[in-house]
């Protein structure tokens, strides 16, 4: 019975775990972004750091890039693969990153 209990209470805490394990995990695509975003990164000299940034903000950029209202290299291609609703998972993960 003790056994059981016992198993039962380390089940309790994993789920309890698994949404801030999850919240942590990035986005398909958003991994992609820290390549050039990220603060250390070699082309954090040329390009804005997202991280941090007002998810709002990060989701109108890339909706302006993907629709070709704002000017851009490479990331209006990169843009264009992502839904809306992709765009705003990505956002908010990098918002949500130091």
């Amino acid at each position: 019975m003790k056994a059981l209990r016992v198993a039962i209470a380390m089940a309790t805490v994993v789920a309890w775990s698994l949404p801030a394990l999850a919240a942590s995990e990035p986005p398909p695509g958003a991994a992609s972004c820290s390549g050039c975003h990220a603060a250390g990164t070699a082309a954090a000299g040329s390009v804005s750091r997202l991280y941090g940034r007002d998810a709002g903000e990060i989701t109108t950029a890339m909706a302006g890039f993907r629709d070709g209202s704002l000017p851009a290299t490479v990331m209006n291609r990169i843009a264009k693969g992502f839904s809306d609703d992709e765009l705003r998972a990505i956002a908010a993960w990098l918002a949500a990153q130091k």
